[in-house]
């Protein structure tokens, strides 16, 4: 708040918005930074009711630099199967992470579709256009607490992660924010090595991100409570003040001094403040031969009543290879498909509808939002086969699955 100036594009906005970088490590191990696209983009969704504004001096993280796995079922099931363990804030945040291939001659994937850094050869092959780095930030508060000791425990994700209910404890809903970073990873296509995040993670998995707000908050509310064009583009907001790219550009922060000497862009040896390298797939730690405890319990969401899933199906191991590009392909991943149950009775003329899934798709400034939904049909078969005892062909149901879109709002823009 006390900021000079402002990197955004709207100049009321002094907030702080952070991402780790991502660097290239060659065979010989120079380290080299990747460029990045068009700046960050900060989305400002506003699902649900009744949204606050951030207050004086509100802080969090989303994300843990030191996770290096992710256990749930790739790819993520439909949202409408997701068991209890799926719906624990453990789970959320790390299916809060996403690293979108881009090829803007192809379709897009959907936001939030991979949750790892896939192989280099996969975004050699496939990613013309670089790797989208996404990140999902909690939007359910305590509605006292400005920050916690571990910038978390004073926020919570809805039990859909973009959107869903809240938990008990949290039920004061704010901005739902949302980060998209491009790195044009495509510029080391064909050489040998990897690429990292600056926090030691070749995986993804420890990818992570800050918030500090910068907004006066009587200022933002009324953007939230006015500023609901569905373009998404803050230009149709009549509130805010905006600056043009080279304004932005002009403002600059005050490097600390014990940093004025790293070599950030390189090429260089090592990454930058001699982080180590921490693979996985456990909890990394802090520093090199440190031991580290695994990260403490989250609160969870209404509907977790246990860590176990709620369906008596048998489990099924689907291969990490599900979404390619998996570095973790030797490590299949429990996965517990619902059992299928027969439709009591035909339905009615009008067919019953009922919400699958969400998917984000963003294109440039807009995001369009797909929602999935299943219509359950009962099909009467005549066959003149002949049926043993058991044999329950006469009623068969099967579902259809179709979409309806609807554009969504969103808010500011970074470079």
């Amino acid at each position: 708040m006390a900021s000079k100036g402002t990197s955004c594009a709207v100049i009321q906005d002094k907030s702080a918005y952070w991402t780790p970088s991502v660097y290239f490590i060659g065979a010989d191990g120079t380290t080299e930074l990747v460029e990045q696209v068009g700046g960050m983009l900060a989305y400002y969704f506003l699902n649900g009711k009744n949204i606050k504004a951030f207050p004086p001096e509100f802080q969090m993280i989303a994300g843990d630099t030191l996770q290096r796995n992710f256990t749930w079922p790739v790819p993520d099931p439909p949202k409408s199967d997701w068991p209890s363990d799926q719906k624990t804030q453990k789970a959320l945040s790390q299916k809060a992470l996403g690293f979108n291939c881009l090829d803007y001659s192809s379709a897009p994937e959907p936001s939030l579709f991979r949750h790892f850094l896939p192989e280099k050869s996969y975004l050699d092959a496939h990613c013309k256009n670089g790797v989208r780095f996404e990140l999902m930030f909690p939007s359910c508060w305590n509605g006292k607490d400005a920050d916690s000791p571990s910038h978390k425990a004073h926020v919570a994700y809805p039990d859909l992660v973009i959107d869903g209910t809240c938990p008990d404890g949290f039920d004061t809903q704010l901005p739902g924010l949302f980060y998209e970073t491009i790195w044009n990873t495509y510029a080391f296509k064909d050489k040998a090595g990897e690429f990292m995040v600056s926090n030691g993670d070749p995986t993804g998995f420890g990818y992570h991100g800050d918030f500090i707000a910068g907004w006066e908050p009587t200022f933002l509310q009324s953007a939230i409570d006015t500023c609901i064009n569905l373009s998404g583009k803050v230009e149709d907001c009549p509130l805010f003040e905006l600056q043009t790219q080279s304004k932005q550009q002009e403002f600059k922060i005050s490097v600390p001094s014990d940093l004025q000497s790293e070599d950030c862009s390189g090429p260089r040896a090592g990454l930058p403040g001699g982080v180590p390298i921490q693979r996985g797939p456990g909890y990394a730690s802090e520093g090199p031969a440190q031991s580290h405890p695994s990260p403490p319990p989250l609160p969870a969401t209404p509907s977790q009543t246990s860590t176990s899933p709620t369906t008596t199906a048998p489990a099924q191991s689907v291969p990490a290879t599900s979404v390619e590009g998996n570095p973790n392909q030797n490590q299949p991943v429990p996965y517990v498909d619902p059992p299928m149950t027969a439709a009591p009775t035909p339905p009615s003329a009008s067919p019953q509808l009922s919400t699958l899934s969400t998917l984000y798709y963003t294109t440039g400034n807009r995001v369009d939002e797909v929602i999935v939904v299943e219509e359950v049909v009962t099909v009467s078969c005549t066959s003149t086969m002949t049926l043993l005892p058991g044999d329950e062909y006469a009623q068969t149901p099967y579902r259809k699955r179709f979409y309806a879109g609807r554009r969504r709002h969103h808010g500011g823009r970074l470079h």
